[in-house]
């Protein structure tokens, strides 16, 4: 996908949906209790911007768009009501393998969005991650172009201060952003000439805690 000016492919799915959708696949079935167990451990509300609110809310809106389904837990045994937990469709599988198809090659380099396609690459085989790698920097070269010229139509070096910092901060942004693909793209293809066979997982990997 190369970008074009003024046109951007609406989501569809929230950055909220699109996380729990990645939980959720991950565990296989899930209660909504867990899956907020599950977001603080990962931090998801920092790094992310996750809303505090926002999970059971999210959930009703996968399971209106038939992305997930849902039973209550009647193996439960003790006190309390029955947990509800959820799953997955095959639909909801296709959706979440083209968001973050979608989120890792064509997002602009302060998406919050493309943090949460990292967090998810190992949803992906290494091939469909080196080719939206791949998309992703074709896409990026397309925003760098685009915001080249229009810093140069509007006077370039003859800008006012603080409009040739707006431009010249994105194009730097923009820069490492390449940057950080090509290096991304050198450690997919150390870890398949290495032949490693442990799965990635938040278990052996820490998140990150940060705020953008």
């Amino acid at each position: 996908m190369l970008y074009k000016p003024g046109q951007a492919e609406p989501k569809r799915i929230s950055n909220v949906e699109f996380m729990l959708l990645q939980i959720i696949c991950q565990a296989g079935q899930i209660s909504g209790y867990k899956i907020n167990k599950v977001v603080e451990e990962r931090q998801y509300r920092i790094w992310a911007g996750i809303g505090t609110t926002s999970i059971y809310t999210g959930l009703e809106k996968l399971r209106k768009k038939r992305l997930v389904t849902s039973c209550l837990d009647v193996a439960k045994r003790g006190k309390g009501p029955l947990p509800t937990k959820f799953w997955l469709t095959k639909r909801g599988q296709a959706a979440l393998k083209k968001e973050i198809e979608h989120a890792l090659s064509s997002t602009r380099e302060r998406d919050l969005r493309f943090d949460l396609a990292l967090a998810a690459i190992p949803l992906l085989s290494r091939r469909e991650t080196a080719s939206a790698l791949r998309r992703r920097k074709r896409f990026l070269c397309g925003v760098a172009e685009h915001v080249n010229a229009r810093f140069e139509t509007l006077g370039g070096e003859a800008l006012p201060l603080n409009i040739k910092a707006l431009f010249k901060h994105s194009m730097h942004l923009i820069k490492h952003e390449l940057d950080f693909v090509d290096i991304l793209v050198v450690e997919l293809q150390n870890t398949r000439n290495r032949k490693e066979s442990r799965a990635w997982t938040y278990a052996n990997h820490g998140t990150p805690n940060r705020k953008r």
